[in-house]
């Protein structure tokens, strides 16, 4: 039985935000606030390098291996 956390799909909103949905098909919105884009993740203020993510082992993630822990989303 798959983790009840794991997401398995991902898509990208307006204003830095993203959709998300986890096994068993909960889902909800992840809104980013000015705070997140720093250190690691400064690069991902750029829209077109934010619209890079991706569902990667169940984890939300963009290139260069940075992810978010998908049970601290759920």
């Amino acid at each position: 039985m798959p983790a009840y956390w794991r997401v398995t799909e991902v898509r990208v909103l307006e204003g830095f935000a993203i959709w998300v949905r986890f096994t068993y098909a909960l889902e909800g919105v992840v809104r980013f606030s000015p705070e997140f884009f720093s250190g690691v993740f400064s690069h991902l203020s750029d829209p077109a390098k934010f619209g890079e993510v991706a569902v990667v082992n169940g984890a939300v993630t963009w290139p260069g291996g940075l992810d978010l822990a998908p049970d601290a989303m759920y």
